[in-house]
């Protein structure tokens, strides 16, 4: 599956996710006319769907209460911590910090550049014992 997203300010939402978020480009094409476009390797995507009640559940868990639009991309990193802090510092204005989750992960909620709504997210696991 593959996120396309229209980025009016594409030099900032490249680099965002790109130098900030540490995402590696898969292909870059450049046209005519100026068009260009990044494929930046985010892992492997799956589509959640999500009822209302399951929407409202994760924004109250995450955020406190309701935020998210339409659409939410989720990136799995390996330290919510450091790389919300460097989200931030790269352009991104974040809505709620690192909180843990009853599903047992480390989510933060940010607004990313390109006008996308952003969790990240730390696979926390079952403690060792």
């Amino acid at each position: 599956m593959r996120l396309v997203v229209h980025a009016s300010d594409y030099e900032q939402a490249v680099h965002f996710f790109r130098d900030v978020l540490g995402a590696p480009v898969a292909e870059e094409y450049a046209s005519d006319g100026g068009a260009h476009v990044t494929i930046l390797d985010v892992g492997r995507a799956t589509l959640e769907l999500a009822n209302d009640a399951q929407v409202e559940l994760i924004d109250r868990v995450e955020v406190g209460r309701r935020v998210a639009p339409h659409l939410r991309v989720a990136l799995e990193v390996d330290d919510c911590e450091a790389s919300t802090h460097d989200a931030v510092e790269g352009g991104a204005a974040q809505i709620a910090p690192p909180t843990r989750t009853p599903w047992d992960s480390l989510n933060s909620r940010l607004h990313a550049p390109a006008g996308i709504h952003l969790t990240l997210f730390q696979e926390l696991g079952q403690p060792d014992g």
